[in-house]
């Protein structure tokens, strides 16, 4: 374990002399411009409801108030990317976040759902440079979905919420 840690300091140590002299760029998670979305499905209601709290909270610890806020909801997953694309032209957004929640049953149902919607998201972020955070959960289980809702860091919703905010600040930045 020694060996390890030891490696790893040696890296970090490295690349701290290698970039010294280079421009970064980060984002964080703070005051935004302009209101933030969050696109929620309806389908798994309980779900959402914990990945939508923690990404209120996380919104909030940002310093943004709630009237800064839209929550859009949609009926389920595969209506996330039109609601995202209006809001991404509407330019009334600095960022969106998206919420929503995909069980894998016994037919293909899934496969089809989530990477549409998947794909939907990003393609929407790419088309018109809109920050967005992904917090759509993909899973096989209900018991995974309430593992990846759960109160505390780890939480989806928040980690979207971050991602949203993080890229905001930064494409204002590059």
């Amino acid at each position: 374990m020694k060996k390890n840690i030891d490696e790893n300091n040696e890296q970090t140590n490295l690349l701290k002399t290698r970039i010294k002299n280079i421009n970064i760029f980060k984002g964080k998670s703070a005051l935004i411009e302009k209101k933030i979305a969050i696109v929620a499905g309806q389908w798994h209601s309980s779900i959402i409801s914990k990945l939508l709290l923690s990404s209120l909270e996380t919104i909030n610890e940002a310093g943004i108030p709630d009237n800064q806020v839209d929550i859009i909801y949609v009926p389920g997953a595969y209506e996330i990317p039109l609601a995202l694309k209006k809001i991404a032209i509407s330019q009334k957004y600095s960022a969106a976040v998206t919420l929503g929640v995909v069980i894998r049953g016994d037919t293909p149902h899934f496969d089809f759902v989530a990477g549409e919607c998947s794909k939907g998201i990003s393609s929407v972020s790419l088309e018109n440079n809109f920050p967005v955070g992904f917090g759509v959960l993909t899973v096989n289980t209900i018991e995974q979905a309430l593992e990846r809702a759960k109160e505390g860091e780890e939480n989806k919703g928040r980690e979207a919420t971050l991602a949203a905010l993080e890229m905001a600040d930064l494409i204002g930045k590059i």
